[in-house]
This record gives C-alpha cells, sequence and structure tokens, in this order.
C-alpha cells in the first residue's frame, strides 16, 4: 500500500468534508513519512481563475506517530466563494515539492500545481426546502399522461388532435421538411388530478411538470403567453385545484420555467401575426422590441442555437426583469395559484444577474419554495459561456438535475466499475454544499434522454435517426426483461443515494424510448409492467419509512468492484445498507455488521447474481 499524505475525502485529513459554510473552520491535515525528505508544509489556496496569486497558509506540527508526523492548518473564509488548493513541502536540498489531487482524492507527489482540490464555500445562510427533503419527484410531460375526457375552450384550431392515445408521436419532417411538434394526445391537469391517488401510493412527494404555459407546441418550451396556461391543459383555476389536491396529499407541484428564449409565435415576437397586439418582429415601437436582439430588424435575430422559432431574449433587460420577476411579475403570478417552485429550462444559459432576481422574487414570496436549475456537468464549478458560475454560493439555484448521478448510476449497471460509480458520487458529494446534497434530483431518465431500459438494454443509438429510433423502440423480450433487471437495481441506487429519487412518468411500468419524440410517448394505463411498478412501489414505500433518515444521512461507500456497489446511509449509529451486484455471479460482500435485511436477497454475506440488499445496521 501506497503512503498516504493526504486524503480530502477522510476527515483524518479534513474536516468537515467536503464544502463549507462561510465562516466556518476547516483543519487540513497531512502526514509527512520520517526521515526529513519533506519538511515545512503548508497550504497553497487558489480563488477560482487566480491560478497564479495563491494564498500560502503555514502548517504546524501537531503530533508524531510511528512512521510519520502530522501537520495542521485551519482556515475560515468570511465569504462565499470558490477555492481550490494543494500543498507545498519543502525538501532538503532547497527546492519544494507539490501535493496535487488523484482522481479519488488522495495526493501524489508533483512538481507543478495541477489537478487541484477543490473547495466550496457557501452563504452562511444558505437553506433549501424542507419540502422535498427525503421525498420522491415524479416528473410528468403533461400532454402525454393523462387525458381527462373534458372538453376544452379555446384551442387553435392548427394543432393535429390524435383519437388514439397509444398511437406513436409524429415523428418525421412534414411537407415541407419541418418537424413542427404540433400533435396533441390532449393530456391535461384535470388528468393529473385523476391521477393523483396513484401517485400518492407511488409514494411522490412533489409533480415536476415540464412547461405549462400557452405554446403552439407539444413540449411547450416555446413560450407564447407566460401567463396563461394552455388551453389543452386546462385553465388557472384547474391548476389551482391540483396544487390544493396534491398539497392535501403531501405532494407539492412545480413547474417548468423558459426564460432564456420565447417561441417566435407568441404575444411577445408575434411572427405569425395570431396575437392582436404588437410583437417585436411587427413594430420596432413594441414594448417588447427591446427584449430581443435584431441583427437586422425584423428577419434577423438572435435565437435558441440558430432555431430562429425560438428567438432568444436579454434576459437582463430591466423591463424583461421585472416582467418575470417584480411584485407583479410571472413568477408571482404561479406562485399565488399554489404552485411550490420552479425548473429552470437551460440554467447555464441565464446570466447570474437574473438568476439572482428570479430566486430573490421566489423565496421573498416563500422561502421555501424550490428553484432547481437544468445543468447537465458539474455545477459546483461550472464554466458557461466564459462565466464561472455561482449557483450554489447563494441566492441562486436550490438544486440541480443531477446528471452526473444518471450517467455514473446507468454505466455502472449496463458495464460495471463500481469504483467508477464511487469517485462519480464522491465528487458531487464533495463540491456540492450539504444542503444542496439533499434536494438534487436524481433521474435515470427525462425528457431530454433515452428511457432507462433503453439505455441499459438497448442497441446504442449511435447518432441513429428517427426512422431508426422508431423501428427500436420496442425492444425484443429477452432485451426488455434483461433491461427490467438492469433498471431495478439502478432504482435501487436511485432511491437510496443522497438527493431525491425523480422517476421520469412511465419508468415505473417499463416505458421505453430513445430521444424525443420516442421519450415522450403516452403513459400506457391500460398495460405496462405491473410487477415493475409494485417493486417501484415498495422501494419508495421503504424509503418513506426512512424519510426521516435519508433527508440528510451521509453517504458512506463500504465495498465496491467491478460488478458491486455497497454504501451504508448511517445516522446516530443507525442506517441502512444498500448492496447491488450487477454481476452473473454470487459476490461476497466485506462488511464489518450484519445487516438485518428489509428488501432483497441475502445468505450468509453472498449477494447472488443481478440482486441487490436493504438491510438495517
Amino acid at each position: 500500500m501506497s503512503f498516504v499524505f493526504y486524503d480530502s475525502r477522510s476527515t483524518q485529513f479534513k474536516k468537515p468534508f467536503g464544502a463549507l459554510r462561510a465562516g466556518e473552520q476547516a483543519e487540513f491535515r497531512v502526514h509527512l513519512p520520517k526521515g526529513g525528505a519533506y519538511r515545512a508544509p503548508r497550504l497553497l489556496l487558489y480563488q477560482a481563475d487566480q491560478w497564479d496569486q495563491p494564498q500560502p497558509v503555514a502548517m504546524s506540527f501537531v503530533k508524531a506517530e510511528p512512521s510519520y508526523n502530522v501537520y495542521a492548518c485551519k482556515l475560515s473564509l468570511p465569504a462565499p466563494q470558490l477555492c481550490f488548493y494543494c500543498f507545498e513541502l519543502a525538501l532538503p536540498n532547497g527546492g519544494v515539492k507539490k501535493l496535487t489531487r488523484t482522481e479519488d482524492g488522495e495526493a501524489a507527489l508533483s512538481d507543478a500545481a495541477s489537478n487541484l482540490w477543490q473547495l466550496t464555500v457557501y452563504a452562511a445562510e444558505l437553506e433549501t426546502p424542507d419540502f422535498l427533503k427525503g421525498g420522491v419527484m415524479y416528473q410528468i410531460f403533461p400532454d402525454r399522461f393523462c387525458d381527462s375526457g373534458e372538453a376544452r375552450d379555446g384551442v387553435p384550431g392548427d394543432r393535429k388532435l390524435h383519437e388514439n392515445w397509444y398511437e406513436m408521436p409524429d415523428y418525421l419532417p412534414n411537407a415541407q421538411g419541418e418537424i413542427t411538434n404540433s400533435d396533441y394526445f390532449c393530456g391535461d391537469l384535470k388528468g393529473i388530478m385523476q391521477k393523483l391517488d396513484y401517485l400518492h401510493g407511488l409514494g411522490v412527494t412533489c409533480i415536476y411538470l415540464n412547461p405549462i404555459f400557452e405554446a403552439h407546441s407539444n413540449h411547450r418550451y416555446n413560450t407564447a403567453d407566460y401567463n396563461k396556461v394552455d388551453p389543452l391543459l386546462g385553465t388557472e383555476d384547474d391548476l389551482r385545484a391540483l396544487c390544493e389536491q396534491a398539497r392535501a396529499l403531501g405532494i407539492r407541484v412545480i413547474l417548468d420555467g423558459v426564460f432564456s428564449h420565447t417561441g417566435d409565435d407568441s404575444v411577445y415576437f408575434n411572427r405569425r401575426g395570431r396575437y392582436p397586439g404588437e410583437g417585436a418582429y411587427n413594430s420596432q415601437q413594441s414594448r417588447y422590441y427591446p427584449w430581443y436582439d435584431f441583427q437586422h430588424w425584423p428577419n434577423q435575430y438572435s435565437s435558441w442555437w440558430g432555431f430562429d422559432t425560438l428567438p432568444n431574449v436579454n434576459e437582463l433587460h430591466p423591463d424583461y426583469i421585472e416582467f418575470i420577476c417584480g411584485e407583479q411579475g410571472v413568477l408571482r403570478h404561479w406562485l399565488e395559484l399554489g404552485v411550490s417552485g420552479f425548473r429552470l429550462d437551460v440554467a447555464d444559459e441565464l446570466p447570474d444577474g437574473f438568476l439572482d432576481a428570479l430566486t430573490a422574487s421566489v423565496k421573498g414570496y416563500d422561502p421555501d419554495a424550490l428553484v432547481l436549475g437544468e445543468v447537465w456537468e458539474d455545477a459546483s464549478n461550472k464554466i458557461a459561456y466564459g462565466v464561472r458560475r455561482r449557483y450554489f454560493l447563494g441566492r441562486q439555484l436550490d438544486s440541480v438535475m443531477n446528471y452526473p448521478f444518471k450517467d455514473a448510476v446507468l454505466s455502472f449497471v449496463r458495464y460495471g466499475g463500481g469504483a467508477e460509480l464511487c469517485r462519480a458520487v464522491m465528487t458531487i458529494l464533495e463540491n456540492y454544499p450539504k444542503p444542496v446534497v439533499d434536494v438534487l434530483m436524481n433521474c435515470l431518465s427525462t425528457h431530454d434522454v433515452e428511457r432507462a431500459i433503453t439505455k441499459l438494454a438497448g442497441p446504442p443509438m449511435d447518432g441513429r435517426d428517427r426512422q431508426w429510433q422508431r423501428d427500436h423502440h420496442f425492444l425484443s423480450e429477452a432485451d426488455y426483461q434483461n433491461g427490467r433487471a438492469l433498471f431495478q437495481l439502478a432504482e435501487v441506487l436511485q432511491f437510496f443515494l443522497p438527493g431525491v429519487p425523480s422517476v421520469y412518468y412511465g419508468d415505473e411500468v417499463g416505458m421505453t424510448g430513445y430521444r424525443d419524440p420516442f421519450n415522450r410517448c403516452t403513459y400506457p394505463w391500460e398495460s405496462g409492467d405491473r410487477d415493475l411498478l409494485a417493486f417501484t412501489r415498495e422501494l419508495s414505500a421503504l424509503r418513506g419509512e426512512h424519510r426521516g433518515l435519508l433527508s440528510d444521512a451521509p453517504f458512506l461507500a463500504v465495498d465496491y468492484s467491478a460488478d458491486c456497489f455497497a454504501f451504508t446511509r448511517m445516522k446516530d449509529g443507525e442506517g441502512l445498507l444498500i448492496a447491488v451486484n450487477r454481476g452473473d455471479q454470487p459476490y461476497a460482500l466485506d462488511l464489518p455488521f450484519d445487516p438485518e435485511p428489509l428488501l432483497g436477497s441475502w445468505a450468509d454475506g453472498v449477494l447472488p447474481a443481478r440482486s441487490f440488499l436493504i438491510g438495517k445496521v
């Protein structure tokens, strides 16, 4: 075993683990082997992106152990900031060596200050919504979840309405070569209300709705009117009733907010002339004209990823900020109807000033409301469009969609690699503030990625076109059974890793599909895998029984290999063991305790092939 100079993930070397509250004191310790080869250690602290100006912090001798000496320093930073650090050691010849970070958080000797450890320092007052902690989220694509069958008023006549709930969504271009997403299955808010008992029985405590604002596509990410429910979904009264009925069952509702762009077919831009007033496309005297960036009015303008149907807005324009975030703004309008927060589409494209105003507005109305961002990478250190983001330092995001967990869990379950999974989990836990970790949105599928069972057992998509995706939408029976078994193992990890499991509607009954629109098919109320549904309910019920523990209990990996991953969630000496064997052979767990099985397979310390254990310790 190699000598351990430092390990950021062990409280023997750094206490407390992970991110710090501003003003909180941390202690760093290094071990130097006896013999005098290294001496006079000091910590070098770098503020993010100021790599030539480290702050040196001297370390003092603490004690001698048989084979090494211990040195330590204490550090307290008064203001929120993102920092990085390494250590410098003096050599007898007058030179220096650096201790820099390995991928597992331990130290390696180096000649240069590369591969630094991260130290996130977040606002002392940062707290995140209690209603989400320890709960279960359920993501609904509104058009495809449930059709109440009731009549709607004011539905535009240019929409194609499917007559058969179980048809495949339109996926080929029209005669003009355009994909318009203008076909609808008529799922609505009253339909969701009809299924609240179903969701309650699934253990759901928070519903996340993809966009419900009026928009002229089935996905509704091209907002037409921020202050109106889309007429196919219902009315404001329907939303109010949904929020009230859900809350009576202990379920909150959050909405998708799309604030980086609007639709071109909208009140604000009005390129199609659908609305009676003047939009930015119609007149340079329009109130909305300054919201957009025209290179040559009216037909040349900045748009989201080059799609001219999605003109970008200037989020920092004072009138736009007031319109969205003001006392009478869009956010307050929906909060007053009973919603409990917002998921922010493409949060990395929203500038800091806008995010600050948005969060101030939401929290000013309800401090326990949720602000959750769509960020695909490690959100604690992300650089977007040349700007180092400060999502978690205070006054911005409570949480993000935890795509790093999703990718790591699915990769482990399909291909193996317990060490890689552990590394991914520990990186997030080390870099993110603890209040953020407690409300992370841990998904296995979403509307933007393949359904989990397809990802686990289907042939890799590898950039295939929509026709190929349609042809491979339904898996063979053998592939489905394989994917189902792997998905159950992934669900075990999802439901008990730190954060909040987010079930994408229909995953619990085995829905399959590649990318949009095949991952957005209708919920199969008359069919679906009922055994898988029963399994998901069982997991959720077990999670609910331990909600207090799982709302904030620390994670500790206790055994992992190519095919096995086992960890505990422990608090005050009690907790749960979760172990998954994704391999084809039994696996003998190396544990210092004997768990009491609650769910899964377990015999004399051995996990059977393709099995799991949830046990009490």
